[in-house]
């Protein structure tokens, strides 16, 4: 497969989940090997702007994923969705403009950027797609929660989570990236959280712009917005959904399978790092031999 970018640039307004700033987005297209990055538009200094998108530019985990540059206030916020969408739709090179700290939440799913990016329409480039192919399994695995990533012939997202609260449950599920999987079963599943939590979280100046309309927001019983849940298993997909876009951070497509248990950003960030630790547990190859077994590591561009 060849890399791939956008035909056309996306201009997009919305809300900051956590900021509850109104952010303006633009996704450019970028050409052969330029990778996904952002851009603060809002920052003064012209070698601040630039962040990464790589998990080891991973700054907090703890609401969503934010990556920064060491610069002071040069941070992107709720990255997860949107890199979700691009991993989704298999979108190798793009350039991210941000005039503030957050990538809009939208409804709260991958969905809406999904069908920005379709509108836009996908530009194939002269260079083959680079696969970061796991070669054997390795595991992150603290306070009862673990995420392995093992060797597969295709990427596949799985998980399982587990909540005292009876409105969630125990919920499995799993999905390969084929054949559209990703925009069918996946790119819809909204972000979650509890109506007392995120009472808390906005007392303390988090959460800000959170609404019934780009979160599903719970009771321990039941669900407030008026529409209901759009899978009966909304909260798992999403949950991998959230891993799509964090494993994405790799610096290209993972070639394996990924396995959560009571997964969040944190781990699935640290199961990145485990993997990249140990040389004899990955390669990169061009995805046209990323299925041939015989390959030497190919570090460039990863910087791992």
């Amino acid at each position: 497969m060849m890399q791939t970018s956008l035909k056309s640039s996306i201009r997009v307004q919305g809300i900051g989940l956590h900021s509850g700033k109104m952010i303006t987005m633009t996704l450019v297209p970028a050409g052969v090997d330029q990778g996904i990055n952002f851009i603060r538009t809002d920052l003064a200094v012209p070698q601040e702007r630039l962040i990464e998108a790589r998990y080891d530019r991973v700054v907090d985990t703890r609401l969503c994923t934010v990556i920064g540059n060491g610069h002071a206030g040069a941070i992107v916020g709720t990255i997860e969705h949107l890199m979700a969408a691009l991993r989704g739709l298999n979108i190798d090179n793009v350039t991210i403009e941000l005039n503030g700290p957050e990538v809009p939440v939208m409804d709260g799913s991958a969905m809406p950027f999904v069908d920005m990016i379709m509108n836009a329409g996908i530009e194939t480039l002269a260079a083959p797609r680079k696969i970061i192919r796991v070669l054997k399994s390795v595991s992150f695995e603290q306070d009862g929660k673990k995420v392995t990533l093992s060797p597969s012939d295709t990427a596949i997202f799985g998980g399982t989570i587990e909540f005292a609260e009876p409105v969630i449950g125990r919920q499995t599920y799993s999905t390969q990236l084929l054949n559209g999987n990703f925009v069918h079963d996946i790119a819809a599943a909204r972000t979650f959280g509890f109506k007392d939590q995120v009472e808390t979280m906005k007392s303390l100046g988090l959460a800000l712009g959170g609404t019934l309309d780009n979160a599903i927001v719970l009771t321990n019983a039941s669900v407030l917005n008026p529409g209901g849940l759009r899978f009966a298993d909304e909260f798992i997909r999403h949950k991998l959904l959230d891993a799509m876009g964090d494993l994405y951070l790799a610096g290209a497509q993972i070639q394996g399978a990924y396995e959560g248990y009571k997964a969040g950003h944190y781990m699935n960030n640290m199961a990145l790092k485990t993997l990249f630790a140990d040389e004899l547990a990955y390669e990169i190859v061009p995805s046209y031999s990323a299925s041939s077994p015989h390959h030497q590591p190919d570090h460039i561009g990863l910087n791992a």
